[in-house]
């Protein structure tokens, strides 16, 4: 089934995990709705990000995983996070809808209203109730960092906040973040988007 195609009736959310892989999209009351359009920025955070967890998750046998992965955060809701780690835990279904809470989610955040409201209020909300541990909210223009870690009454509570230095990760032992170096590597995006060239 196409993502036009989905779009015009509802999906249940074995229905949308089945979808081809290139198709777009999150599934909301049962609805396929866009996602955003990942611009440059963006892109260079999650890699970056990509590279810092991964080299830390290499000898931890923690799985650091992308924003196709599609989680099934409720009977109703489908989510792909920007990126997701796994620490040893559980069986993770290998395709699919994953319905096992990562233990990571992490969002890089526009500066558009409808995705502040979106990754802010409405996929806090979700994670929460689907039991990820930690949810990161990185913003590339605010140069900030926030870590969330889900509370004993189930909802978030600020762990950190992070926008300058080097410092050491809740919930990921001998994991450290140089914030300076992301924020020189969104400068030098933001600065060479769109030149489309090589060095």
């Amino acid at each position: 089934m196409t993502a036009a195609a989905a779009a015009a009736r509802k999906l249940t959310l074995r229905e949308w995990g089945a979808l081809e892989e290139d198709e777009p999209g999150e599934l909301v009351d049962d609805t396929l709705v866009e996602e955003e359009m990942a611009s440059f920025v963006h892109e260079v955070v999650v890699a970056w990000l990509i590279r810092m967890l991964g080299n830390w998750a290499s000898s931890r046998g923690v799985f650091v995983v992308g924003s196709d992965l599609k989680l099934g955060v409720s009977s109703q809701r489908g989510r792909k996070a920007d990126l997701a780690v796994y620490f040893r835990r559980g069986k993770v279904e290998a395709r699919g809808v994953v319905t096992v809470p990562p233990d990571i989610a992490v969002e890089i955040v526009s500066p558009s209203a409808s995705d502040q409201r979106r990754d802010r209020v409405d996929k806090r909300r979700e994670y929460a109730a689907f039991g990820v541990r930690y949810y990161w909210l990185v913003s590339p223009e605010a140069r900030l960092v926030e870590i969330l870690e889900l509370g004993s009454d189930g909802r978030y509570i600020h762990a950190l906040d992070l926008s300058s230095g080097t410092s050491s990760i809740t919930g990921c032992e001998g994991l450290e973040l140089d914030l300076d170096d992301l924020w020189r590597e969104v400068e030098r995006a933001e600065r060479e988007e769109g030149e489309g060239h090589c060095p």
